[in-house]
Parts: C-alpha cells; sequence; structure tokens
C-alpha cells in the first residue's frame, strides 16, 4: 500500500491503517506513512491531524437534561404515587391529583438540578488528568498531548507506559507488553522490531507491533503510529469496552439497601395505620392516599441522590488541592486511613535533583555549582589538584554518565528544556559544566544496544562502539555495581578496587542528605548474544555522583499534621538507607536509626515468616533500598495490623502494591500510566501535603454525608413517631396525606443538599480515624437520631393533642401542627451541621446555601398560607404572627435538646 496524491497534489493518507504492517519491515512501514527515523515535522502534523481527527475513542456523553429528568420517575414509590394520583382522578378528588402531579414535577425538577450538577462537576474532573505521550517530531522529542497523535508519529515507549495509538515497532530494548485486553492472556508477551511477519499472523503472535490500550512491563521502544482512534484494534472493539456504566461505589450500595430496608419497616407501618383507619370507617380512597404520603414522606428515598451530590463536592474540592479522585470509594476510604506510605523522591522533597558532589576513588570530593537544568556553573577541583592530571578523571566519568543515559537536554527558544528521568538529566547538566558535551559523545561513542534501568535491577547500562572496539557504561547503585568492577580509575593507570574504601566513601556523601549515584566502564568483547546482565563484568570503577534533592518545605507540617490525626507516616524509597534517614531526620519522620529498615532486613524477615515481618514493620518509620515486591509485602504487613493504609507510587512495578492498598495514590507528573490506573486517586503536584489535604477533604466529605443521612432519616422517624403516638392514643390523624407530601418536598427539597456544601469544621485532622469497619449508623448517629425523632414526634403530639383537648378544630390544628413541623425541620437542618460542635460557634453565612435554603423553605410555606386555591388543597390559612412565634419557641426546644446531647456526649468522651 502506498500514499496517494490526489489532484491538488496534497497527501492522502491511509486513514483505516496501514494494510497489515506487522508483514512489513520498518523501512517500508516508514516509506508507506511518509514519514522517517526523525518522524514528521509540525506542518505535517498538523495536516494528517486536520485530516485524521483526534486520536481519541468514542465517549460516553454525559446524559441530556431530558434523560436526568425521565430518570427521575423510575422509582417504586413514584410509581405508587402515579397510581394514587390517576385514583384521585377516577374518584374526582381533582385537587388531590392535581397536587400531586405538582410535587411529582417539582421533586424531579429539584432532582434533576442536582444530578445534573454533579455529572458535570464529574465530567469536568476527568479532563484534569489527560493522557501524554513522548513522540520524535523533526528529529526532537517532545511530550503532547495523545489526542494529537497522527499516523506517521514516531513514539516512544517505556516500562509503565500505556500504548497510545497502534504501532508498528521500529527498535525495542528488553521490551515485554501485557496485551490482556485485546488477547485474554495474562502472561507478557516479548516483542521484536526486527521481525517482519506473515500477512495472516494473528493478532496475538504480532511480535513486531504495540497496540493501543495495552501496557509496556518492561524495556523500551520506538514505534511508528500506524493507526489511531476507531482504526486500532481496540477501535474495532470500542463498543464491547466503551460505554458501560460505571460501578456504584461500596458506600452508594449499602444506603441503597438501607433505604429499601427502611421501604420495608415503613411498609408495615403504613399497613398497620391503614387497618386502624379502615376499622374507623374511613373511606378506602382516603385510606390508600394516606399510606402512599406517610410512605413516601418517611422512606429517604432522595438518600442516594443527596449523597452523590455530596461526594460530587468532594470531588471538586480535591481538585481544588490538586488531589484527583478516580474511584468514588477513595473518598469514603480516605476518611479511615491510619497509614501513609510515601515515597521519597519528588513527594517527600522537591525532585529538582542537582548534582552537588563528584568524588573520584582515592581523592577527596569536588564541588558543583549551579542550579536546575540551566548548565552554568562549575566542577570546582579541591585545593591543591591539579586540573590536568584530574580532569581526565573528571571527563571520563561524565562520559560514562551521558551514555548510560535516556534523557534529552537542550536548548530552544534561548531555554532549556529536559526530557526524561530527573537523575538522567541531572548527569546530562553536570556533563556540560565539565566541559564534556553530549550530542559530541553519543556521535563519537554511538550505542549498539542498552539494558534500561529498572527498579529491580538498580543500573542502567548501555554499550557503545568506540575505535572498532565494544565499550561498556554503566550508572546505578553502589552496592550493585561494586560486585561488576575489578578495577577502580587513578591518574595514569587502573588501580585494584578497593571496595571497603568506596562503600565508606558513599555512606559519607549520603549522611549529608545527598542521593549517591555509582559510574563504571570498560571495554569488553562484543556480546554475541542480546547485551544482558551477564556481560557486566571486570568493569573500572570511575567514581560517585552525590545529587541533592532537598525536602520540600511544606512537608514537615504535613507530616505533623497527619500525625496529629493519628495517622502514621512512612518513607519507603530506593535510596541508600543513610540519605533516606538524613531526610526522615529533617521532616520529623524518625527518632533513631532504630526506625530506618533496609530491603535486606525485609527480605530477612520475611523468610523468618509473617509475625517477624509484622514485628520489623511495626518499629519502622524508613524502609530504604526496598525492592518493588517487598512493597507489597510491607502494605500487607500493615493491613494484617490493622490498618488501613494509602500508598503512593509511580512505576509499573508499583502497581501491585497500589491496587493492594485501600487508597492506592499515583503521581500525576511522573507516574507511569499503569500506576495511574491502577490508584484510586491522582496527585497532581506529586506533593505529600496534597495527599493531607486529600485526607482532610475526604474526612469534611464523609462527614457531610453522615449529615445528609442524619438530616432525612431523624425527619422522616419524627413523622412515624408522630403517627403512631396518635394512633395509639385513639386520636384522629395528625395529618393529611396532601400536607405530608407537602412537609416532604418543603424541608427535603433543598436542605439536604445544601447540607453536602458545608464547610469543614476546622478539626478534621486533629481528630482519629474513623475505625475502617464502623458503620454509618454507629452509636452517635443512632443516638442522635432516636433523640431528635423523639424530641420532634413527641412534641409535635403533644402540641396536637393539647390543641385537640382545648377545642381547636382539627384544621386549625393541622394547620398549626403543619407549621411547627416545618419549623422543626428547619432547626434540624442547622443541628445537622455538626455531630459534636455547637450550633453557636458555626457561622451561618459559611455555608450560604444552606441558610438561604432554609429561609426559603420557611418562607414558601408562610407563602402557602396566604395563596388561594394551594391553601385550599393543603388545607391551610393564615396564622397569627404570636402563634407563629409560639411554634417558634417550641421548635427552639429542639436545638437545646440536641446541644445538651452534645455537652454530654463530649463530657462522657473525656
Amino acid at each position: 500500500m502506498r500514499i496517494a496524491f490526489g489532484a491538488d497534489n496534497r497527501m492522502t493518507l491511509p486513514l483505516q491503517g496501514l494494510d497489515r504492517p506487522h508483514a512489513l519491515s520498518p523501512t517500508e512501514a516508514l516509506e508507506q506513512l511518509g514519514t522517517g527515523p526523525g518522524g514528521l515535522n509540525p506542518a505535517q502534523a498538523a495536516e494528517r491531524l486536520a485530516i485524521a481527527g483526534p486520536n481519541a475513542l468514542p465517549r460516553d456523553q454525559p446524559p441530556s437534561l431530558v434523560k436526568i429528568f425521565l430518570n427521575q420517575f423510575k422509582s417504586p414509590l413514584i410509581y405508587v404515587l402515579l397510581l394514587a394520583a390517576v385514583m384521585s382522578l377516577l374518584l374526582r378528588e381533582l385537587s388531590d391529583a392535581g397536587f400531586i402531579f405538582a410535587v411529582l414535577l417539582l421533586n424531579a425538577g429539584i432532582g434533576t438540578f442536582q444530578e445534573f450538577h454533579a455529572e458535570r462537576s464529574a465530567q469536568a474532573l476527568q479532563g484534569l488528568v489527560s493522557a501524554r505521550s513522548q513522540v520524535q517530531r523533526d528529529g526532537e522529542i517532545h511530550e503532547i498531548d495523545t489526542e494529537q497523535l497522527v499516523p506517521g508519529d514516531i513514539v516512544l515507549l517505556e516500562s509503565g507506559a500505556k500504548v497510545p495509538a497502534d504501532l508498528r515497532l521500529l527498535d525495542t530494548h528488553a521490551l515485554t507488553m501485557d496485551e490482556s485486553l485485546l488477547t485474554g492472556e495474562s502472561e507478557a508477551t516479548t516483542k521484536r522490531a526486527v521481525a517482519v511477519l506473515d500477512a495472516a499472523t494473528v493478532l496475538g503472535d504480532r511480535a513486531n507491533m504495540a497496540f493501543a490500550g495495552t501496557m509496556v512491563n518492561t524495556g523500551r521502544a520506538r514505534g511508528v503510529v500506524v493507526a489511531t482512534s476507531l482504526r486500532t484494534e481496540l477501535g474495532r472493539i470500542a463498543a464491547s469496552v466503551v460505554g458501560k456504566a460505571p460501578a456504584k461505589p461500596p458506600l452508594l450500595l449499602r444506603l441503597e439497601r438501607f433505604t429499601r430496608g427502611i421501604a420495608a419497616a415503613v411498609g408495615l407501618a403504613a399497613l398497620l395505620v391503614a387497618a386502624l383507619e379502615l376499622s374507623r370507617g374511613s373511606p378506602l380512597a382516603d385510606i390508600f392516599l394516606l399510606a402512599v404520603a406517610l410512605a413516601v414522606s418517611a422512606i429517604p428515598e432522595g438518600l442516594p441522590v443527596a449523597v452523590t451530590v455530596a461526594l460530587a463536592v468532594g470531588m471538586r474540592r480535591m481538585s481544588r488541592r490538586a488531589v484527583i479522585v478516580r474511584k468514588l470509594v477513595a473518598v469514603e476510604a480516605l476518611g479511615s486511613c491510619t497509614y501513609i506510605a510515601s515515597d521519597k523522591t519528588g513527594t517527600l522533597t522537591v525532585n529538582q535533583l542537582t548534582v552537588r558532589r563528584v568524588q573520584v576513588p582515592g581523592q577527596p570530593p569536588w564541588e558543583v555549582t549551579g542550579e536546575g537544568l540551566a548548565p552554568e556553573g562549575e566542577v570546582r577541583l579541591p585545593s591543591g589538584c591539579d586540573p590536568e592530571h584530574h580532569g581526565p578523571l573528571l571527563a571520563r566519568l561524565c562520559r560514562a554518565a551521558t551514555l548510560a543515559n535516556e534523557a534529552v537536554l537542550a536548548r530552544r527558544d534561548d531555554q532549556w528544556h529536559g526530557h526524561g528521568d530527573a537523575v538522567d538529566l541531572a548527569l546530562l547538566v553536570l556533563a556540560q559544566k565539565a566541559g564534556v558535551a553530549p550530542s559530541s559523545c553519543q556521535h563519537a561513542w554511538p550505542q549498539l544496544d542498552l539494558i534500561p534501568y529498572e527498579p529491580e535491577r538498580r543500573y542502567a547500562a548501555s554499550l557503545n562502539r568506540h575505535d572498532q572496539h565494544a565499550w561498556i557504561h554503566i550508572k546505578g547503585a553502589v552496592e550493585t555495581l561494586l560486585p561488576m568492577c575489578a578495577a577502580m580509575a587513578g591518574g595514569e593507570r587502573d588501580l585494584p578496587l578497593r571496595a571497603e574504601e568506596i562503600l565508606a566513601q558513599a555512606t559519607q556523601l549520603a549522611a549529608g542528605g545527598f542521593r549517591v549515584l555509582a559510574v563504571a566502564a570498560g571495554a569488553t568483547e562484543a556480546p554475541g548474544g542480546e547485551f544482558s546482565s551477564a556481560d557486566l563484568a571486570g568493569l573500572t570503577f570511575l567514581g560517585l555522583v552525590a545529587m541533592s534533592d532537598p525536602p520540600r518545605a511544606e512537608a514537615r507540617e504535613s507530616i505533623a499534621a497527619c500525625q496529629g490525626a493519628g495517622i502514621t507516616v512512612a518513607m519507603v524509597t530506593g535510596d541508600h538507607p543513610v540519605t533516606a534517614a538524613a531526610v526522615a531526620r529533617d521532616l520529623d519522620l524518625v527518632e533513631g536509626d532504630g526506625q530506618v529498615t533496609t530491603g535486606l532486613e525485609v527480605a530477612r524477615a520475611v523468610g523468618q515468616g509473617e509475625t517477624a515481618l509484622d514485628s520489623l514493620v511495626r518499629r519502622s518509620r524508613v524502609f530504604a533500598r526496598v525492592q518493588p515486591e517487598q512493597k507489597l509485602q510491607i502494605v500487607q504487613s500493615l493491613q494484617r495490623s490493622g490498618h488501613f493504609v494509602a500508598v503512593t507510587g509511580d512505576g509499573v512495578n508499583d502497581a501491585p502494591a497500589l491496587r493492594a492498598a485501600h487508597v492506592g495514590v499515583a503521581l500525576g507528573r511522573r507516574g507511569t500510566d499503569v500506576a495511574r490506573e491502577t490508584a484510586e486517586i491522582i496527585l497532581t503536584d506529586d506533593n505529600f501535603t496534597s495527599i493531607a489535604a486529600g485526607i482532610e477533604e475526604g474526612r469534611i466529605a464523609y462527614g457531610n454525608i453522615r449529615k445528609v443521612i442524619f438530616l432525612l432519616v431523624s425527619t422522616g422517624a419524627a413523622e412515624i413517631v408522630l403517627f403512631l403516638l396518635a394512633l395509639l392514643a385513639g386520636l384522629p390523624l395528625p395529618l393529611l396525606a396532601v400536607q405530608l407530601l407537602w412537609l416532604n418536598l418543603v424541608t427535603n427539597g433543598i436542605q439536604d443538599v445544601a447540607l453536602a456544601f458545608e464547610p469543614g469544621e476546622g478539626d478534621e485532622l486533629r481528630r482519629p480515624p474513623r475505625p475502617p469497619r464502623e458503620p454509618i449508623f454507629n452509636r452517635l448517629m443512632l443516638e442522635r437520631v432516636l433523640l431528635s425523632a423523639l424530641a420532634m414526634g413527641g412534641a409535635a403530639f403533644a402540641v396536637w393533642a393539647w390543641m385537640l383537648q382545648s377545642g381547636w378544630q382539627e384544621d386549625s390544628a393541622r394547620n398549626a401542627l403543619l407549621l411547627l413541623m416545618v419549623l422543626f425541620e428547619n432547626v434540624q437542618a442547622f443541628n445537622s451541621r455538626s455531630e459534636t460542635l455547637s450550633v453557636f460557634r458555626h457561622n451561618p453565612l459559611r455555608n450560604r446555601l444552606l441558610l438561604f435554603g432554609t429561609l426559603a423553605a420557611q418562607l414558601v410555606h408562610i407563602g402557602a398560607l396566604y395563596t388561594p386555591g394551594l391553601n385550599t388543597v393543603l388545607g391551610l390559612f393564615p396564622v397569627s404572627l404570636a402563634l407563629w412565634a409560639n411554634l417558634l419557641v417550641m421548635a427552639l426546644v429542639l436545638l437545646a435538646v440536641m446541644e445538651l446531647h452534645k455537652l454530654v456526649w463530649k463530657r462522657l468522651r473525656r
């Protein structure tokens, strides 16, 4: 298949993808796509994007306003109300039927407003973490939005990356892929770019292809885009992987079960009421309407919607503090977090690595000046050192650090730009300061093969050709490189290796808080097969490089805040234990060296059994030189000890620990696609302070959910208490069916959702974590619900009985009683603002929506007293100011009762 040109001589792209690209060689694929090894230029990319369109699968469109509105009627209770309205029409009770229809429409309107805004908030959050890809255009590496990829782009892959489009691989280095999304095979597949396959090769055997949506397990690769969006293999089956409704979070599922349980209980109560009224000779139609109204008023059917709004509000607030919630369960889980296992680099530190010291064997360290990516500074030799003697040692070390390197440092538009790992970039900057140009090194020492850095290896190595000989250049952990070396660099000739002396130098540098890296090199025979760890022997140790990565200024305060909230914070890092301990002391994470544990100690404890490991983990606050699988073992040990664990991670090998943790926290800036897709939340700034902020916001969100539940359940329970007491006393029913529906609409229409916007109480990070297994209806919640329901229901019954005994007409008494219930539930909305903090310590203006919503509910009811037609349907009529004031005073008794309960609870807790 060749590129075609139209009549206007413009290129016509193969928009359906190359025909069987796995049967083409890399050169043929590049030729047919009209590109080259250096990639497209910006003009070509823009032209192709305009023709091919964005590289994106079709997304689920958010439900329309009409669909959301219609969904409000998908409820068994709504069906019952509709049946009641139809029966009222058949019985020619037109006013009752009209009112029921009005209630249904108003409830649907309020629910639509709430859900529409919650849906829009969730959609907005999805766009805050966009997928990015590394591409080569015009010979330079850029990071672009994945949607901007076009056929012919050259894409770079590394471990942990998600493949952004279908690629014909051009070159690979130890590349293995997880293609289970497409093939269903859990075993990783090995890729080889040089393979040219038969056209009939099945998808799972196409070793020279990388497919959109699959993951890179290990290695590096370059590939040319052969298909994007719906033309990829994933796009062809998009219908089966796109458009599935997201699973509901456990909290909502529990609440729905709870609502169904209440519905069953209230249904029985309604049947009891109906039976009693039938025995009294009441008309069947009135009995049916009353039972329906009582059920609708008492069952908190709006609870799942209100909680969804509360979760959406919490997610939006978290996003403002650099925490993106991918899974709603994280909002609930954060409130229970008791232990944070945090990365060091970039999370507790600023991740701005700068080389500060260089030390060759047997010599004092050399100081390196300058900051950041700009290679402005110098390497200062110690006094008494001869530049002619020591300069070649420095140049040799910098050359090796440059060649065993995957980063790119370039100057564009009078600015220095870097792409790649922070360690690699810091080494390139060092080389520039020492006068070693990376481009010249790479030209004089062309790369033959590469062993890319992986956490489990703890090194990266490059095989280069120079003067017809093969050379190995390697950088990595000191302990890893020393066994590979047989000599160390000297002045005029290499010297026998003195490993103990080098380890002592490394420990001394690490004690200063530096991140220490070793560099080595050596000539070798050209490997007969693939370049591997077996070839790394007999090398010459060139020296140590010490890099500074200062702790974040705000991290110490955030750690202290977490500790004050009953949360244990630990550091889990691959760095040298002495370096990790120095940073931890600076952050007040440890009190002594006994709290620092190495990966070797973890391995020994694992061999001794779970008891030994659990004991070691409990006393440790810093885990250094740990392997990725050990991170998982630490998490599992913490869970066995009863901790609710949050874990940060950025690499593909962190995925098991992130998945095992109760809350997986991925780093948005430097995290891999695998880590981001495994985690429940993403930190957009990679900052530990954002974890603390997320925990605080998570506790606020969970607290607001409890407040909403308390308001809805307690007010519904109060209505049940009122009716049951009236029935047991043999008194007439205190409220009519339409009055109950009105009460439900006025009190629950605005106030419950307004509580979802309640700001924090200020002491969220001074409370201990919520026990993970504690139910929503814990002892405090049950006490408050029962007390307030008995207070409201009992007081309303007492007023109802007193009015009847005092000779009030039933209509007048019901009118006053309904007003009292509205006032009670207005007061209860303010009681719900805190479980322990007094109402009088809450500024009402901090939640204006609740303040004005409550006032609006009261004014709407007062307005109904004076509205012709509506007051007739509801059986309402104006009341005197004195009566309203007396009822208000009576409603405020509820405030006094709940304030007294808060006071007693606090004293008992002390």
